[in-house]
């Protein structure tokens, strides 16, 4: 599954706010809504593969002790166990999008937990095989190759796992490593119950003067506010929560690193920041040239902050006054179908095969529109090789969700042209290139808006709107990059991260990255406690170097130069056939070189200028 970025604030809170108002899923028009009965179209069919899969995944250990008997039973062994991770992503996402449609529905509920179950399960059966293939040298392989030719068709699959070779384990080390999966994720699990089910929020006045409950949901919509009270408050009281539990966050979050430094170490990596960059071949000095190149233009940052506290009329900018609008609302607004007519047309430059499959999308009920009782909120694309590539959303008429429908849309495409260009065994694609798809869309978006409309106020609110994107995806995750890797390297040396200690650092460095004219609130030192993605394993640094190269990549293709947008094309149409490093320099971006971090923060400065002209 790809997603919009889940950043600081969050879509989907007006809808949690008016939940009462939302149709049952039931009432929902059906053209709205993704057809997945193209899935399993029925839940018999479902339990047939689920079955089929449990079954196939038992038997899989008759090749156990076999990789070396020759090439024939190494390259059945490697078909069938691609096919039952085939037939688990298809169990997988009917389970999970049927539960994310209506989250209440407890037959849903019931029928994703046992799927998550099931992948547990399967993931202990076939874990033996990649220890015992290691176990063949490369003599071995090759003459496996030459008895097999079809192996062949998985060089790439069998170059990345033998690139592994020093950090796999043996059958019993990796079985109990798989086994203890749920045991590892532990931390994550328990922040998640609290943070999302256990911490009770007070309930404080609306700028409309209404009660409202605050939530993690409506605390987005609250920032949002151009009433500075209501503003405050929601910051105040959210943090008031999370200071009263913040020593037992503090708990979770360096357990969660504990837990990293140490699979680190078992398998045979400096640091787990090594260790997690190696999942997608990814060298390390481009999370650190990021974290370099990143502070060397906070300046524009800083100048941005400035911008903010001189529009707002303002003596200090507080934290809480980063997210209001400073150009005022748009007269732009789209209904849905206004919206996929612009989409249409900002996409047009990606040429008339991209568009083709955008109105298949369009057409054929790939996209589930609307909130109703019990969806999950904010917005995806997922699906798996053999499914359409869904997409879900949670409509409202305006420009930020035209955005999101661009966004989740690029996710989609690239999604259809690797499983129509790839195999199966290269029909996925990294995190590390995904979000460069989606938000390539955005910039294309941003540069149509821009190039189709002479109004000042939509301009100026256009331009905040990309600086904005940039401010919350380059600076702010970049930020949350350097704090994780900070973290990780306190606990390999055996520093404690108690509640204190990581609060006076964060504090820190929130200061350092928003610059002289921000207020550092006593509250945003806690922020760390309330941010889910440190428990993804370095994965934030990607969503900043996604859309960094997608600044790029999408002035190539503005350029007119067909060979550029050819190379962009082919980009989405790769897969996993290569390393995304090498997927990406075809593309036109040498993503281990900060030249297009240089060019994305040039970007930024102009549009930054743009404005400040345009307001000034």
């Amino acid at each position: 599954q790809t997603c919009a970025l889940p950043i600081f604030v969050t879509t989907g809170g007006k809808e949690m706010a008016e939940v009462k108002q939302l149709p049952k899923r039931e009432e929902v028009p059906v053209e709205l809504t993704w057809d997945l009965t193209k899935i399993y179209a029925t839940d018999t069919d479902f339990e047939a593969d689920f079955a089929k899969v449990k079954k196939e995944a038992e038997s899989f250990k008759k090749y156990q002790g076999k990789l070396r008997e020759n090439g024939d039973t190494l390259l059945e062994a490697i078909k069938e166990m691609f096919a039952i991770q085939r037939r688990l992503e298809n169990v997988y996402v009917y389970a999970s999008m049927k539960n994310d449609q209506d989250t209440a529905n407890a037959e849903n509920q019931a029928k994703n937990a046992t799927v998550q179950k099931l992948v547990s399960e399967v993931s202990e059966k076939l874990s033996w095989f990649q220890p015992e293939l290691l176990h063949l040298t490369i003599e071995e392989l090759e003459e496996a190759k030459k008895q097999a030719p079809e192996l062949n068709e998985y060089s790439q699959n069998l170059r990345e796992w033998f690139e592994m070779k020093d950090h796999v384990l043996s059958d019993k080390e990796e079985a109990l490593l798989a086994g203890a999966s749920d045991i590892f994720s532990a931390p994550e699990s328990t922040f998640e119950v609290l943070n999302d089910a256990d911490l009770k929020f007070p309930v404080m006045k609306d700028e409309n003067g209404d009660d409202v409950e605050l939530s993690e949901g409506i605390y987005g919509t609250l920032l949002e506010s151009t009433d500075r009270r209501v503003r405050k408050e929601a910051f105040q009281n959210l943090y008031k929560v999370y200071r009263q539990f913040r020593h037992t966050f503090a708990m979770t979050l360096s357990s969660h690193n504990r837990t990293e430094n140490y699979v680190a170490k078992v398998r045979n990596y400096s640091t787990a920041q090594e260790a997690a960059l190696a999942n997608n071949h990814i060298p390390v000095s481009v999370y650190d040239t990021l974290i370099n190149v990143t502070n060397k233009h906070l300046p524009l940052l800083h100048r941005y902050v400035a911008l903010r506290k001189k529009l707002l009329n303002l003596d200090e900018v507080h934290m809480y006054d980063l997210y209001t609008p400073i150009t005022g609302e748009p007269t732009l607004k789209y209904t849905y179908d206004e919206a996929k007519e612009e989409a249409l047309k900002a996409l047009a430059v990606l040429g008339d095969d991209y568009l083709s499959h955008v109105k298949e999308a369009f057409d054929n009920r790939w996209i589930d529109v609307v909130a109703n009782q019990g969806k999950r909120g904010g917005a995806y694309s997922g699906g798996s090789y053999d499914t359409a590539p869904y997409i879900l959303l949670n409509w409202q008429d305006t420009l930020d969700n035209l955005f999101t429908l661009v966004h989740e849309m690029g996710h989609t495409i690239h999604s259809y042209y690797t499983r129509h260009n790839q195999p199966y065994q290269y029909g996925d694609y990294s995190i590390f290139v995904a979000e460069i798809a989606s938000t390539t869309n955005e910039n294309l978006l941003t540069q149509y808006l821009l190039d189709h409309f002479e109004d000042k106020k939509i301009r100026a609110y256009v331009l905040n709107h990309y600086l904005d994107g940039f401010k919350g995806t380059v600076f702010r995750q970049t930020q949350f990059a350097e704090f994780e890797k900070w973290s990780h390297e306190q606990d390999a040396a055996g520093k404690p991260l108690t509640a204190d200690v990581i609060s006076k650092y964060y504090g820190e460095l929130n200061k350092r990255y928003y610059g002289p004219d921000i207020f550092n609130d006593d509250e945003i030192s806690l922020e760390w406690a309330r941010i889910p993605h440190f428990y993804y394993n370095y994965y934030v640094y990607q969503y900043a170097t996604g859309f960094a190269a997608a600044t790029t990549l999408a002035q190539n293709i503005l350029n007119d130069n067909p060979a550029d947008t050819q190379a962009y094309l082919t980009y989405l149409k790769s897969g996993s056939s290569e390393y995304p490093i090498d997927i990406m320099k075809k593309a036109g971006v040498d993503m281990t070189n900060e030249e297009y971090l240089e060019k994305a923060f040039d970007v930024f400065e102009k549009r930054l200028n743009e404005l400040e002209k345009l307001i000034g």
